[in-house]
């Protein structure tokens, strides 16, 4: 009898690449894989990689070291961005086996049967050119919140970005095709969809992508709105120029739709948008803060911001923070710039010394805490709907409000996957 084969997941990076990691497990199971902790031992480890920051591709180094320390026998494939945009160095790292690039990690169950360990490392992967074809994948059983991939790639050419070379071209799923993966998720108990893409706003242009979109994510969150069985949906995040005030409009009617939206802005200066080749001035982005809060005062907007550009000089920072400062925002996810390679961000100088980098984050970190303290000391007393996750920390549960503000609790088991009325103190 043949024996049953263990296998562990880590994640590195975004919610798609946790909607991805859970796909890849399922795939794996029905295989006849079991699925175990990544801390176990397992005969296969799969590592599904970030590239964003130089400390994605450490960690990524760091874990394959850890495995050989504890299991120096068993397969270790590594998938994701990483493997597609360096898929020699991450070969060349002891004990790796497969490496899997944008094309073939769907294939990862194939690809493990014809693996030897000891063998050199395999590289299955592709130019980024030839990837054109859209995977769906979701996040279930992993948490509350499901991650729902309805779109990957981008057309987008931002100079510090390297997910275009990574990720291919913007392509995504069709509207009745993500309906029936809400209908089908609802029928299992889910009760919030959190919509996922590398460019979500840009929904629409088919399976293998396109200059034109067939569809638009406008429609696709209408047709969401009317699926049964799913409380809340939640639009990961989504790029200024293409929130349009309808989307916003819409959300704000919405019974299902939070009132909560993640916008990137990376800097709060025009001349460093500029250069970022971003396709927004950020009075576009002052604009849509303005008609949210108009609409929704008590919608949560969290910001995605760069610090340490190429060129950013003290007064060029300082525009960012006055900017952020009296924008009515909720919380700032702060980036420290770093290098990646084969960008057009390298061309530009002078280079920002690391230094200063790391005191420009702390000091948006700063404000982030105020900005998040200051949204929430507004809806203190107001009761709201918390969904509360299943998980149990020590005794501690936890979930969020509509509109995005944590709640920590001591575990209840009744409470678990269920809407509860909140008041804030």
């Amino acid at each position: 009898m043949e024996q049953v084969k263990t296998v562990a997941f880590h994640t590195l990076g975004c919610k798609l690449n946790f909607s991805e990691t859970s796909s890849l497990s399922r795939l794996l199971e029905q295989d006849g894989f079991v699925k175990t902790d990544f801390d176990n031992t397992a005969d296969v480890y799969v590592i599904n990689t970030c590239s964003v920051t130089d400390n994605a591709d450490k960690e990524c180094r760091q874990l394959v070291r850890r495995i050989q320390r504890r299991a120096p026998e068993s397969m270790v494939v590594i998938t994701g961005c990483y493997a597609q945009l360096k898929p020699q160095e991450i070969a060349s790292i002891e004990g790796v086996d497969l490496v899997l690039g944008a094309a073939e990690k769907f294939n990862i169950a194939e690809h493990l049967k014809t693996l030897t360990k000891g063998d050199s490392a395999k590289i299955c992967s592709c130019d980024i050119e030839e990837v054109n074809t859209f995977h769906s994948s979701y996040s279930v059983n992993d948490r509350t919140r499901t991650f729902l991939k309805v779109q990957d790639g981008c057309d987008y050419g931002c100079t510090f970005c390297t997910i275009p070379m990574a990720r291919g071209k913007s392509r995504s799923d069709s509207v009745e095709s993500v309906a029936a993966h809400a209908r089908s998720l609802a029928a299992n108990g889910v009760k919030e969809i959190v919509l996922t893409g590398v460019n979500l706003g840009d929904f629409g242009k088919g399976l293998h992508g396109g200059k034109k979109r067939e569809e638009s994510f406008y429609e696709l969150i209408q047709v969401l709105d009317e699926v049964d069985g799913i409380e809340r949906y939640r639009i990961s995040s989504i790029e200024p120029n293409l929130l349009s005030n309808e989307i916003i409009t819409f959300v704000a009617g919405s019974r299902k739709f939070m009132p909560h939206f993640h916008i990137p802005l990376q800097s709060g200066n025009n001349e460093i948008l500029g250069l970022m080749r971003r396709r927004y001035r950020r009075e576009l982005y002052a604009e849509k803060v303005a008609l949210i809060k108009e609409i929704m005062p008590h919608c949560s907007i969290g910001v995605d911001v760069i610090v340490g550009f190429p060129s950013e000089s003290d007064a060029h920072f300082q525009d960012t923070y006055d900017f952020l400062h009296q924008l009515d925002v909720s919380y700032l996810h702060v980036f420290t710039y770093s290098e990646r390679a084969n960008t057009p961000a390298l061309e530009i100088q002078p280079v920002v010394p690391i230094n200063i980098r790391h005191e420009r984050n702390k000091m948006l970190r700063n404000l982030s805490h105020k900005k998040q303290q200051f949204f929430q000391e507004q809806h203190l007393n107001q009761t709201r709907k918390v969904l509360f996750e299943g998980q149990n920390k020590e005794g501690m549960m936890e979930g969020y409000t509509d509109n995005y503000i944590r709640i920590v609790t001591p575990h209840r088991q009744e409470w678990v996957n269920q809407l509860v009325d909140w008041e804030l103190r």
